[in-house]
């Protein structure tokens, strides 16, 4: 069964930490000094929360899979849902966790992931949307083959795969 996702960019990790514990009457699943995120059941969400640069608010939206099989099954939707121009990342390590996966972005601009995550991971992030730092939502993703997305940034020194500065 496929788990809704949300990512939040915030300015300050202690009192978003407080808050939504609070809100969701749990500690985070996964905290680091960055990062933090809570795998609820009830609602079925992956909800993270970072401090790795760009403006507060939403990053991006998600489906997370939990068998190969829903992973296509969401490719093929986002591949239909977006005139093909999904962006196969492929394999991945972001927000603390090695996955399988691909984006499209929305007519409003919003960059939605979907993923496999397979292991946890020590690092933030990497992968093909990042040349050095973690990059990892794209803001547009390119028709151009294998052409990197405009990429949308995680940390605030993070260069995108065409060479510019992601965060500003």
């Amino acid at each position: 069964m496929k788990r809704f996702h949300v990512h939040i960019a915030v300015d300050d990790l202690a009192a978003n930490i407080d808050f939504y514990s609070k809100l969701f009457g749990q500690r985070p699943s996964k905290h680091k000094a960055d990062y933090a995120k809570w795998m609820l059941d009830d609602p079925r969400i992956n909800f993270a929360i970072s401090s790795r640069g760009g403006a507060s608010g939403v990053d991006h939206f998600g489906m997370q899979a939990e068998h190969p099989e829903e992973l296509s099954a969401l490719e093929a939707h986002a591949r239909d849902a977006s005139a093909d121009t999904l962006f196969d990342q492929g394999e991945a390590a972001c927000c603390y966790a090695r996955s399988e996966k691909h984006w499209v972005v929305d007519p409003q601009g919003i960059a939605w992931e979907h993923f496999l995550s397979m292991a946890d991971t020590e690092t933030f992030g990497g992968g093909r949307l990042a040349k050095t730092g973690d990059c990892c939502s794209p803001r547009s993703v390119s028709t151009a083959g294998d052409a990197p997305p405009d990429v949308g940034c995680c940390a605030s020194e993070a260069k995108t795969a065409v060479g510019g500065s992601c965060c500003g």
